[in-house]
């Protein structure tokens, strides 16, 4: 029998920006190296150094291949397509040389560029793709600002990831729905992202304030948030909404004025690396998005005694909240029940506190240790398929 101590590789495009993934794939190298005695790799395309916007474990080894596949962001088709083509056989020589060099048992794709390759690097190990987006939001592209033919690149582009990820060993979904988007698929297993980060108290729920955390993006929804509060704010005068996200937070001040919304009491913050005392300072996490992977900060926000509101977006939101449990889950789109959703918790300090403590218990579900053992469980089972 092999030794358990399993030598693992992470590929992922980044670490240095404060995204879901990022957050999570630290969180799980931690763990791994630090509880689990493995050998954590993890391979990354972008920044000028390896270093991680969140906490890294000293035994958790970083190479950084430098290939800048973000300059593809601000360019033509014709040259992204180009370019992107050039980086990717860049890619796929470099990444297969460290595959080789290190030869890991265990290689783990976040499913980014390296799916339309990772299957055939002959380093022996076993291939686990990791899928945090949904299916619908997987490569894809806004058709409102896009031409035909982009348009129908990016569906034929998208179709055949289909056929790369039959290929892998695995395919790690966060939910359950998440798992019924891909029926052509057989080789799923469904494990939950792990709470990041380690409370130590929870919110006493007295502080006027509601936060929310994410990305100023189209899929988050913070156009749909701003006509929600700017209904919330003339009932709640004494309330204030705080929106922590990465990103360029110009496009909603023009919303804000556009909607004559009050800014001492609306905030666009930047991202924030201790989330954990925003929480604290809180009494209510809202969650606008469009769509959801999963919905991390609900099981954060929950783990710090808040109630918590979202749009029943799919996969994510649904898988985690339990209407009017431990919070509301609201229509896509309808901000007048949002609104109305949001005005009641405000006014409401017992359900706030009743919500709360529901959450809370939830939220236990997603620790490290809970989550880390699926992970070794799944380790453990492929590795001895694969001995037979």
């Amino acid at each position: 029998m092999r030794n358990d101590k399993y030598k693992i590789v992470y590929c992922t495009p980044a670490l240095y920006s404060a995204g879901g993934t990022e957050r999570v794939v630290s969180v799980k190298a931690n763990y791994f190296t630090d509880v689990l005695g493995y050998d954590v790799t993890i391979i990354v395309t972008e920044g000028k150094n390896g270093n991680s916007f969140f906490p890294l474990s000293d035994k958790v080894k970083v190479i950084n291949l430098g290939l800048n596949f973000e300059e593809l962001w601000n360019t033509t088709f014709v040259k992204k397509v180009l370019l992107y083509l050039k980086k990717q056989r860049r890619y796929k020589k470099l990444l297969t040389k460290e595959l080789l060099r290190i030869r890991p048992d265990i290689t783990i794709t976040t499913l980014r560029r390296e799916i339309n390759f990772i299957n055939e690097i002959p380093d022996g190990s076993i291939k686990i793709g990791e899928q945090h987006l949904s299916r619908t939001n997987y490569r894809k592209i806004d058709s409102r600002f896009s031409k035909f033919y982009e348009i129908s690149f990016f569906r034929w582009w998208k179709d055949r990831v289909v056929v790369s990820l039959k290929k892998l060993d695995r395919l790690v979904v966060l939910t359950s729905d998440a798992a019924l988007e891909w029926p052509e698929i057989s080789n799923i297993t469904m494990i939950p992202d792990p709470l990041p980060i380690k409370v130590s108290k929870c919110s006493p729920l007295y502080a006027k304030r509601v936060i929310t955390i994410g990305r100023y993006s189209y899929e988050k929804g913070y156009d749909l948030l701003l006509k929600v509060w700017s209904i919330v704010e003339k009932k709640c005068p004494d309330w204030q909404l705080d929106i922590f996200a990465m990103g360029d937070p110009t496009p909603y001040v023009k919303i804000m004025d556009e909607l004559s919304i009050d800014k001492k009491r609306c905030h666009l913050n930047s991202s924030v690396v201790d989330v954990e005392s925003e929480y604290i300072n809180s009494s209510i996490l809202v969650q606008p998005s469009r769509t959801e992977g999963f919905g991390l900060v609900l099981v954060e926000a929950m783990a710090c005694g808040l109630p918590v509101i979202s749009f029943d977006c799919e996969n994510g939101p649904r898988s985690i909240i339990t209407e009017s449990e431990n919070g509301f889950l609201i229509e896509p789109y309808d901000v007048d029940s949002f609104a109305e959703r949001l005005v009641l918790l405000m006014n409401d300090n017992e359900l706030r506190n009743k919500m709360g403590e529901k959450g809370l218990r939830k939220s236990q579900l997603y620790q490290i240790d809970s989550v880390g053992r699926q992970w070794k469980q799944l380790f453990d089972e492929i590795m001895q398929k694969n001995e037979v």
